[in-house]
């Protein structure tokens, strides 16, 4: 039986967006009908 030891995930999401010239802050800007912070935690769970 393999163990799972616990994994901690620190997300570097900074940035306003406004090189996107837009008031959303850029991390919930949505990418193929996700935000891209949506993205990010999603590749985590399979950790």
């Amino acid at each position: 039986m393999s163990r799972q030891r616990p994994v901690t995930v620190v997300v570097l999401a900074a940035g306003e967006g406004t090189r996107m010239r837009s008031a959303t802050p850029k991390v919930l800007h949505e990418l193929g009908g996700r935000s891209m912070l949506g993205h990010v935690v999603a590749a985590t769970r399979g950790l």
